[in-house]
């Protein structure tokens, strides 16, 4: 009779707080409602009545968000989704299983020290140099990189900061092999690693990421990005072009890098507004990911 007791009045506690306000929305979610008058067993206790609770929302479950992603079309993905801030909360969350963040032809793929490319010496099929764009060696983008560095470039120089060129843009899983070998022969593996990516683990493979580098007349090194004019500008406004700068200050214990204000990465541009304004600074914590500092 005690036990019972404890029951009900632990079920009338849970369904007034959560009508109240007073639990969380997953608390709440967690008791069920009662639906009427409960009823009444033989012995006279009130038996509450149990209403089921409906299932969570996917945009798996929305036919215009799976026909976008089997067509490939990340921005109407992302538009089915209802946006970027949207997208990024259902991956984030876990309620949208049908979108791979492992996917190397999706402009949201991430890959870090602990997320290798499948299959590991991935090309991309859409490799394009940027129009208008000063090119330090010849290294593509995928178009849509391409087309949004020409534009950010463009609107660097209308504002007056000054010609941003590039170093390296695409690199291939033996361009990085070549990479990384040559930085272990100067410092070690360990000081590498801080660096420069293993071969079939760098950003540069996706052909969306990019290495900027200042301009006036001749263009400066890499080093000199992150105190220049062009440096300042693409800091307050790459997002707005769909780029964000993925290796930032003081988050190397999350995304495993040393600060690179030179390293560009394209994600789209509903994807790098949801993540400036949402006040992100990796995209693990973008997405609800892990840290990975390390292999």
């Amino acid at each position: 009779m005690a036990a019972a007791v404890v029951v009900i009045a632990g079920c009338a506690i849970a369904v007034g707080a959560a009508a109240s306000g007073g639990l969380p929305e997953s608390a709440s979610d967690a008791v069920a409602q009662i639906a009427g008058p409960p009823a009444v067993a033989d012995d006279g206790i009130p038996v509450p009545q149990l209403a089921a609770v409906a299932a969570t929302a996917t945009p798996c479950d929305d036919p215009a968000f799976t026909t976008a992603l089997a067509a490939g079309d990340d921005a109407a993905v992302i538009d089915a989704a209802g946006g970027g801030g949207a997208f990024r909360a259902a991956v984030a969350s876990g309620i949208a299983p049908c979108v791979s963040l492992s996917d190397p032809n999706r402009e949201w793929l991430v890959v870090n020290k602990q997320r290798p490319y499948d299959p590991v010496d991935y090309q991309p099929g859409d490799l394009v140099m940027p129009a208008d764009v000063r090119a330090l060696e010849d290294s593509a983008l995928r178009a849509p990189a391409a087309r949004a560095l020409t534009s950010l470039v463009k609107a660097a120089a209308d504002a007056g900061v000054g010609e941003i060129g590039y170093l390296s843009a695409y690199r291939s899983y033996t361009t990085q092999k070549s990479t990384y070998a040559g930085r272990v022969a100067v410092g070690g593996v360990a000081e590498a690693d801080r660096e420069s990516a293993r071969p079939g683990y760098s950003e540069h493979q996706s052909g969306m990421a990019v290495d900027i580098v200042p301009c006036k007349g001749s263009c400066k090194t890499l080093d000199d990005v992150a105190a220049s004019p062009q440096g300042a500008w693409v800091r307050d406004h790459a997002w707005e072009y769909g780029f964000i700068t993925r290796y930032a200050e003081g988050r190397e214990s999350v995304s495993g890098y040393e600060p690179e204000a030179w390293h560009l990465r394209y994600i789209g541009p509903e994807l790098a507004r949801a993540y400036h304004e949402g006040g992100f600074t990796t995209l693990e914590e973008f997405f609800g990911l892990p840290a990975a500092p390390t292999y």
